[in-house]
């Protein structure tokens, strides 16, 4: 039998850590679209890509589907170069803006799997604020799911990752989450054996945020798992 949850969580933490592509800006036409044309240029099935593709590294993609020979670090680069071109269509993820304004004074930080140079585009491209840390694809020597971006970016806030929360929506993202030894909230509809009694949340419009002393904060959301 499985126990009740309780109708809303709250945590306290030591600082809020967020991915940036499908946790705070929606670039899903932009990205879809580009892999989209890759797949066929390249004849790969498009739905391993996505399957794949959602929450990594650009290199560490083109690391998994193109065969021997490919300069991966060139052709990675003329993907993000087209990718930071295209900016219609980028919006944020419902409640992003209001959270990211509700935590000024916090600390905070985003990491992402993009380039510093695509991240800065698409998060002025959704009108969302600089974050205090920005952790990107070159800052790291594993991208996710390994946990060092996360780790690094607790590292840099000063706080201890097990006092941090993650909020992400792909699985490899996830998975970094959780093993940097952070509290996880999933958001959006994203299920997997990684998600299995994690806290989800549709969008960040249900999130309430206060900010303690000394840049921690406190957070609340509905509690409901992540099945």
């Amino acid at each position: 039998m499985t126990a009740d949850r309780p109708a809303r969580t709250t945590l306290e933490v030591e600082a809020v850590l967020f991915d940036m592509d499908g946790t705070l800006v929606d670039s899903t036409r932009v990205v879809e679209d580009l892999w989209a044309v890759f797949a066929a240029r390249h004849g790969l099935v498009l739905a391993d890509l996505l399957a794949y593709s959602h929450g990594r590294r650009t290199r560490d993609t083109l690391a998994r589907f193109l065969p021997p020979g490919h300069d991966i670090e060139a052709v990675a680069k003329e993907l993000e170069r087209t990718e930071a071109d295209r900016v219609e269509g980028i919006t944020e993820i419902p409640g992003a803006r209001r959270l990211l304004e509700a935590l000024r004074g916090a600390r905070t930080a985003v990491v992402t799997s993009a380039p510093r140079d695509l991240a800065e585009v698409r998060l002025a491209a959704a009108g969302l604020p600089a974050p205090e840390v920005l952790v990107c694809a070159e800052d790291v020597a594993a991208g996710k799911p390994d946990p060092s971006g996360y780790r690094d970016a607790a590292a840099r806030l000063g706080a201890a990752p097990d006092r941090c929360l993650v909020l992400e929506d792909a699985d490899a993202g996830i998975r970094a989450g959780v093993a940097s030894g952070a509290r996880t909230l999933v958001v959006g509809a994203h299920r997997s054996p990684a998600t299995r009694d994690l806290d989800r949340v549709p969008d960040l419009r249900v999130v309430e945020v206060s900010v303690l002393d000394g840049g921690a904060a406190r957070l609340t959301w509905p509690g409901t798992a992540a099945r």
